[in-house]
């Protein structure tokens, strides 16, 4: 079991556990932060923008064509932004961080 650790809207800084299996949203979503994730994680919806910090936005892979256009239609979109239902968790992110983007 690892950790993420997650800044919310609000600036409150929260340590949630992580799992192998379970995508950053899930991860999110069960540690009680407010991401509606509304499709269920099908990169539809862009209700789990999230901004991953440096230096783990560039351990990840990179964004798919899908989660580009949605990522990019949310009105805040960075160079680190990511849908957190398209990141799944390994064991190598242990300790990511990362800030909920504005609602959409």
């Amino acid at each position: 079991m690892g950790t993420i650790i997650a800044t919310d809207r609000d600036g409150e800084v929260h340590r949630l556990a992580a799992r192998q299996g379970l995508t950053l949203m899930e991860i999110l979503r069960d540690g009680g932060l407010p991401i509606e994730a509304i499709c269920g994680g099908q990169c539809i919806c862009s209700t789990c923008h999230v901004y991953v910090d440096e230096p783990w936005a560039g351990q990840l892979e990179p964004r798919a064509a899908d989660e580009q256009v949605m990522v990019e239609d949310t009105g805040s979109y960075q160079d680190n932004s990511r849908l957190a239902c398209q990141v799944p968790y390994e064991e190598a992110l242990d300790g990511l961080s990362l800030t909920l983007a504005p609602e959409y």
